[in-house]
């Protein structure tokens, strides 16, 4: 079993602990409330899944029928999302397609999030848990056609949005099973280099980079777990937040060429990346708690650097606007 020591010190040297070598070498530790659920661990729970059309969203629906669950795969493109739904059930022997709905919702554009959760609400009377995935990482700025910066409304806005106008399905959820209902946010160890920018959350000042606005939306994730924790901990519905560590996904490949061709050999599979998401779906109430951020299933610190740690006051202001932005 790896120590907590020498765990610590794979985490911190990001090379090992984020790569396929953290996990393999952390995966034979995993035992007790760590340890793999049991197969049938969400028979009759329902989870929807964003971004759900290949990648590391792919991985978390394959991971979450595998364990009994129907998953909804979010989607912006139907076809995108019936072949993955294809690939998923080639890959899972006696899995029917009724299992895995594909649904049509662009998560960066919150008229569409509103149509599609008032109308999802009405499909399905209860929701156990919920995965926010979709995820980007522009090469320049753009805006959506409301008017808000892309990465901050797929990976904030949206997920916010969406959360809220389900939450009362999520409750009817835990009221059903007599066990918490989850909200898991899939975001980045990247968020370690950035600060909250609750001044500019639109990233209107400055030099815009893709990488930047990816690593700020990834930190205003994890603040947003720890306030939706709180907001929601009353309805029985509890937030968690991870990062995968370094996956070999279409996202890493197609919008990152150098680092994955200096650390392609040693990128995880989408699984290994999926795999705390979908421990996170089943896990023991007591194990995950809420308002966590996780990696490898053991929560993390959510700062390493001082100059990244956000006052009350910060997070006070960032929830006004997220408030105001999504109405």
């Amino acid at each position: 079993m790896l120590g907590s020591a020498l765990d610590t010190v794979l985490d911190r040297t990001l090379v090992p602990g984020y790569s396929r070598i953290g996990y393999l070498l952390r995966r034979p530790g995993w035992s007790g409330d760590r340890a793999d659920p049991p197969r049938g661990a969400l028979a009759g729970r329902t989870a929807p899944v964003t971004g759900a059309g290949g990648g590391l969203g792919e991985a978390i629906v394959t991971g979450l029928v595998r364990l009994g669950a129907t998953v909804h795969l979010l989607v912006r493109s139907r076809d995108k999302g019936v072949a993955a739904q294809d690939r998923i059930l080639a890959a899972v022997p006696g899995l029917s397609r009724d299992r895995l709905p594909v649904q049509v919702c662009d998560l960066g554009e919150l008229a569409d999030v509103r149509a599609f959760a008032t109308r999802f609400a009405t499909e399905v009377d209860a929701l156990d848990v919920l995965v926010h995935n979709a995820g980007l990482l522009p090469p320049e700025r753009s805006e959506t056609s409301e008017g808000n910066e892309l990465t901050l409304a797929v990976h904030v806005l949206g997920p916010l949005l969406l959360t809220r106008l389900l939450t009362d399905t999520l409750a009817a959820g835990a009221e059903r099973s007599g066990a918490d209902s989850r909200v898991i946010i899939m975001s980045s160890g990247g968020m370690y280099a950035q600060p909250l920018r609750d001044d500019d959350l639109q990233f209107r000042t400055g030099d815009y980079g893709g990488t930047a606005a990816y690593a700020r939306t990834k930190r205003m994730q994890v603040v947003l777990t720890g306030l939706l924790a709180d907001e929601l901990a009353p309805r029985h519905v509890t937030v968690h937040a991870l990062h995968p560590g370094w996956a070999r996904t279409p996202g890493v490949t197609g919008s990152l060429p150098l680092f994955d061709k200096v650390v392609g050999p040693v990128l995880r599979t989408p699984a290994q990346g999926a795999d705390t998401a979908v421990w996170l779906a089943a896990a023991p109430s007591s194990a995950v708690g809420t308002g966590r951020f996780w990696h490898d299933r053991t929560p993390r610190p959510a700062h390493y650097l001082s100059r990244t740690r956000e006052t009350p006051a910060q997070r006070e202001r960032f929830r006004t606007e997220v408030d105001r932005l999504t109405g």
